[in-house]
This record gives structure tokens, sequence and C-alpha cells, in this order.
């Protein structure tokens, strides 16, 4: 795992391939993509990262500020993040990682949110006491903990993590709620599938790279930005109504404090955009309202699942 001061420590999964490459003269080598996510193998991220690149070597981060200086720094040359997931809500810190970073979003994707209880294969539903997992995905499996009183839940950094935990540990007494290819990873057995309160669980992810290094994909139906308005009255109505008044059509909308400034805001909008024309007149009408406007990326939007 990549910590703050620490050594990168990469793993690879067998389900990937490396990257062929080819050097100046022409003869053929073998480099391997490197692809930081925050959490352990098997994590919904894992997934997402497996969807969006068929080649890759998977670099595990504690943290989400560890993912993106995984990338800033050149340690790796992809990140994959969660950004939305349709019942919790947005992911803030990486919107507020997206505007500090040099970065840019190249892709998005989705994915379907299956949650199941895992333990040591051999483990009956009956023998469990605590349920580790990351407090998203334990709050998102309420009524099946609700229904199981003699399970105590625990927060923990990872889904995959909580899994990976109890396997190392050997401990018979935990399960983890996490995917089914974490199971696998793992080896562990699945007690009980599908536990997720709702069924209609997605969340979006987007694959990231510096911004000297990013593709602008030329089919590209969306965009996502960042802007700060001036302190006038208003102002915010001002700034969409001229994006109204283009035709683009608002499919996202977000606040976010600035960190040493108290009541000021950072707003995030995802636009549809028709062409790269458009999004250009876009950015340019937000300018003129706005003391700040920052292009996250353009991409093209996740198809359903």
């Amino acid at each position: 795992m990549w910590d703050c001061g620490n050594r990168l420590q990469r793993r690879s999964f067998d389900s990937l391939r490396s990257l062929r490459m080819t050097d100046n003269e022409g003869t053929e080598k073998q480099e391997t993509m490197k692809i930081a996510i925050q959490g352990e193998l098997g994590s919904f991220s894992h997934e997402a990262a497996l969807k969006l690149l068929s080649v890759g070597e998977i670099v595990p981060c504690s943290l989400s500020v560890d993912v993106f200086a995984a990338l800033s720094g050149g340690e790796v040359e992809v990140a994959v993040i969660p950004i939305e997931n349709c019942l919790a809500g947005s992911v803030s810190e990486h919107f507020d990682l997206l505007l500090a970073n040099d970065v840019r979003v190249e892709r998005e994707t989705q994915i379907h949110i299956r949650h199941n209880l895992i333990a040591l294969k051999g483990v009956k539903i009956t023998e469990i006491e605590r349920v580790y997992s990351h407090p998203v995905a334990l709050a998102q499996c309420r009524r099946f903990l609700a229904a199981h009183p003699a399970m105590k839940a625990f927060a923990s950094y990872d889904t995959a993590g909580s899994v990976k935990q109890l396997v190392d540990q050997n401990d018979r007494r935990s399960a983890a709620i996490a995917s089914s290819t974490a199971a696998r990873i793992y080896d562990a057995e699945i007690l009980a599938s599908n536990i997720e309160d709702d069924a209609e669980n997605i969340t979006r992810f987007f694959q990231v790279r510096r911004s000297a290094e990013a593709v602008t994909d030329p089919e590209a139906n969306k965009i996502s930005l960042a802007f700060a308005l001036e302190h006038r009255p208003g102002s915010l109505v001002s700034a969409l109504s001229s994006m109204a008044f283009l035709g683009i059509n608002l499919t996202k909308i977000e606040s976010r404090p600035v960190l040493g400034k108290p009541w000021e805001y950072i707003f995030y909008v995802d636009c549809q955009i028709n062409s790269g024309d458009e999004a250009e007149r876009a950015v340019e009408t937000l300018k003129r309202h706005c003391s700040m406007v920052k292009e996250l990326g353009r991409y093209r939007a996740a198809e359903g699942l």
C-alpha cells in the first residue's frame, strides 16, 4: 500500500496483462501501465479499473490523497476513483483533489454495487460476531445487519481490505462486507449474497491522468467543470443562465466550501455537450461570470449497465 512518506509496494493481479510498447529501434518490449486505486485488490475501484483499462498493474493506496500523490508524482500513469454513488451521493474529497491537482478526467464508467457477507471458508453465519467494512457499505446494508443483531458492525478503510484483514488474521468470528471479487482474490467464502438494502446501487468512477498526458475523446459528450463566483447578487443565476442560453444541459451541480475562506464555495457541474466547440463556449461563457474556472475533463458519458 502507498502511505505518505513510504515507498510504493506494487502488486499485480493475474487477470491483468502487460502493455506492449515499442522502443526507438522498433523492437518490442514489455512495460506495465500502473493504475492507482484507493483500497485493496478486490475493491469496487479495482473492478472499475478492470472495466476501464484492459491492461495494467493495480497499485493499491491507503488514502485518496495518496492516489493523487502517486499520479502527480509520476509513480503511476493512471488513477481510477469513485466520484458519485446514486444512494450515498458524491465523494466530496475527490472533487477537491481533482481541483487541487494538475490532472484531467479522461473517461467514466459505472459499476453495479453488490454487497456480500464474506468470511473464512468453513465458517457458518451463526458464528459471526463482528462485521467489518467501509462505512458507506455498512450504511447500505442496514436491514441485513438489523436482521442479525448478534453481528456488531465496525468501520474499516476499505471493503476488500476488510476481507484481506480477516484472512490475514485467520479470524473465524468476523466477516466482511465486500464484492464477490474480493472473496475470490483472498480465497474466502460468501455467506450471504446481495445484502444491500437497495438493489439499484450504482457508483460512477473516473479514469484520471496527468493533464499533460491526458487525451480527450473526440466523441466526448460530457464535460465536468469547477468554478468560483464573484461576491455579487445573482452571480450564480447569471452564470447558469448564460449556459442555458447556449442550450447546454446541466446534469449535475453541487458546491464545496473553500478551505480557509468561510462561506465561500466552489461549484462543480457536469454538462452535456454536442461538440468540442460547444465545450469551449461553455468554458468561455463561465469565465465572464466567475473568478475561477477549471475544466476537470471532457469524456464520453458512461453507458447503461
